[in-house]
């Protein structure tokens, strides 16, 4: 499945430094607002430790990591909704991804403009979710408008629910309430799958702090910015856009050694991956063998023909079964033949549920 996540934020917080350092590209990043005029998208690795033991094991002549497809998204301004700076162009950019990643500014430097003047990353947080909440109602209001008066002349059971579940949204939106915080139903989600509403996508708050903060993990406006993420249900981490430059810049076998003089554990890419991972809920299952050893990203808690599907969709409709053994099978007896003596060759059927890890051979006929 292709990952797509939008990276968004006020001019000048660093976001698109912090795209330029986690995609190693040299775009446009300039201390004004809207250096970035059309949408720049950087598609990263996901780095898998256990697809490199596939490789060094099968030396298939093809190896396939899973990526996922970041967009730098021009900076919102208070009033984008209405058009303000760069407007609803941009708004459209971010419907199209799956998760928001919000890069909010948690450092004080007199020498890079704040648009409001002052460093207040709940503010600017509140400013942009704004913006989206804004937006949303504009389009739940559009659809009530559309289909209103019909679900009040017929007993159509199914545009009266849908105008319930709509204005179920839209009290929500208009106290200030983000959609991803109701508790809606399979049916309600179903229903408004399509119109690709901003504040029901996960989000991820990016903490952008400076070298001092990011060593010591200390900061009172990331502090802040994770108190507010607690009423949402998002993610906070913290990165140092000048930290992930200067790592960019540095030959891939150094850039661990770099992190370890620092103290730092993880870098920004690889917390922003997991964390994107997290978020959506997602899961790996991989295809080896000596042609090539592949990385596929699932939902957690699909179904092994579901699975299958992500392949090609006549392995889903014509599922027959999966052979599957686990990675820490195979790495504990160091061959498929060993493990398949050792009796933990799994064959697996439709109702299977895949388990991060799994090894899959699949069976199908159409």
């Amino acid at each position: 499945m292709s990952l797509k996540a939008g990276i968004v934020g006020l001019p000048n917080v660093g976001k698109s430094t912090l795209f330029n350092a986690i995609t190693n590209q040299k775009i446009l990043a300039a201390n004004y607002p809207f250096a970035t005029i059309d949408p720049n998208v950087g598609v990263v690795v996901v780095p898998d430790e256990r697809l490199d033991y596939l490789n060094d094991l099968y030396k298939p002549k093809s190896l396939v990591p899973t990526t996922i497809e970041y967009t730098d998204i021009a900076g919102l301004v208070k009033g984008a909704s209405n058009g303000e700076g760069l407007g609803n162009k941009f708004l459209s950019h971010i419907r199209e991804t799956d998760a928001i990643v919000e890069v909010v500014r948690c450092f004080e430097n007199s020498d890079i403009i704040h648009v409001d003047g002052t460093v207040d990353p709940v503010r600017d947080i509140e400013v942009i979710n704004l913006e989206l909440m804004l937006a949303d109602l504009e389009v739940i209001n559009n659809r009530i408008g559309r289909i209103g008066k019909k679900a009040q002349m017929t007993k159509d059971k199914e545009v009266r629910f849908e105008v319930d579940t709509l204005n179920k949204i839209k009290d929500a939106l208009e106290h200030s309430i983000n959609i991803r915080q109701l508790d809606l139903t399979d049916d309600e989600l179903e229903l408004i799958k399509s119109f690709n509403l901003l504040t029901l996508k996960p989000i991820i708050y990016m903490a952008n702090v400076d070298e001092e903060a990011c060593i010591s993990d200390t900061n009172e406006y990331v502090e802040a910015v994770r108190e507010h993420a607690k009423g949402e249900n998002a993610l906070v981490i913290t990165v140092c856009a000048k930290i992930e430059e200067d790592l960019c810049e540095l030959p891939i076998e150094e850039r661990e050694m770099f992190l370890n003089e620092l103290g730092i554990k993880d870098s920004g890419l690889n917390k922003l991956i997991k964390a994107t991972y997290k978020l959506l809920g997602l899961s790996t299952f991989f295809t080896a063998g000596t042609d090539e050893c592949r990385a596929w990203t699932f939902k957690t808690g699909s179904k092994a023909p579901k699975c299958a599907g992500i392949i090609h969709s006549d392995f889903e409709k014509g599922f027959i079964r999966s052979e599957t053994i686990s990675f820490e099978d195979l790495k504990k007896y160091g061959s498929e033949l060993k493990v398949k003596e050792a009796g933990k060759l799994r064959i697996e059927g439709k109702e299977y549920i895949m388990q991060d890890g799994d090894i899959c051979h699949f069976r199908f006929n159409v």
